[in-house]
């Protein structure tokens, strides 16, 4: 049976082949144009929901079921080596970003310094490697889901943390469309299990938004990049001011936790 992802995906495809909006559909089935937004967003639609939204769309469920079925599972991360095979070609690991930014062969060489005959050869690596399908005329599909992200101390994470997110916060964060917070917050367990889920829900809203706005033209998108990270910490100059473990071992004594607790 079709997981509710792949069946949501499917629909979403159809809708837009249908040249049906969210607006239009809210309308028809009388909800809010935020709720269908959730619904998608979040992959939560029971089957009497989407066989309502099939029906006023003029979608055949039959063939909703049957596309979903028939889709490959596409991963979520690469193995080890295919992010090794991106890391030794500076070039290759631009034109994979590049990919999984739904940028196109011509987008590719008109902004970098790259040969049309370099890009070719990169996409074909990518190919290679199960990135991407190459199709012709240098159009491409991914091979990897909206829910893509790199291996935890994979090399290309490792790659980030130690090139990438010092260049990426040396910005000012005060152009159109950005921000940048820092939220401490003393949370249980759960509370911080939710917010992970919230995080998971978020990148899977930008890869939702990045997919309708590929129907825009170049000019009207620009680059944005999420960097989030949430976990137990303390700055290190704090720490550094804490009182020795001893004095608070007491009864009677409060340990205020603000970073890690065994930290």
């Amino acid at each position: 049976m079709s997981s509710p992802e792949l069946l949501l995906d499917v629909l979403r495809t159809e809708l837009r082949r249908v040249g049906m909006t969210y607006k239009q559909l809210a309308n028809l089935i009388d909800m809010s144009e935020s709720s269908i937004k959730r619904m998608f967003g979040q992959k939560d639609m029971t089957l009497s929901r989407m066989a309502q939204i099939c029906k006023v769309a003029d979608i055949s469920l039959e063939d909703v079921l049957r596309q979903a079925a028939d889709v490959t599972p596409q991963a979520d991360n690469l193995t080890l080596a295919q992010e090794k095979a991106l890391m030794e070609n500076p070039k290759l690991l631009l034109v994979a970003i590049s990919c999984l930014g739904h940028w196109t062969f011509e987008q590719i060489i008109e902004t970098y310094n790259l040969t049309e005959a370099e890009c070719v050869l990169c996409m074909i690596e990518l190919d290679k490697h199960e990135v991407i399908e190459l199709k012709p005329m240098n159009r491409y599909r991914l091979r990897v889901s909206p829910a893509f992200r790199w291996r935890a101390d994979g090399p290309i994470q490792t790659f980030f943390k130690e090139k990438v997110v010092s260049d990426y916060f040396d910005g000012r964060f005060d152009g159109n469309g950005e921000t940048l917070m820092c939220v401490p917050a003393r949370l249980s367990q759960n509370s911080a299990r939710e917010i992970q889920q919230k995080i998971q829900q978020l990148a899977a809203e930008i890869a939702r938004l990045q997919q309708e706005d590929r129907r825009l033209p170049p000019e009207d998108r620009d680059g944005f990049t999420l960097m989030l990270g949430f976990r137990s910490w303390e700055f290190s100059a704090f720490t550094a001011l804490r009182r020795p473990t001893t004095m608070a071992s007491t009864k009677t004594a409060v340990v205020h936790q603000i970073g890690p607790k065994n930290k």
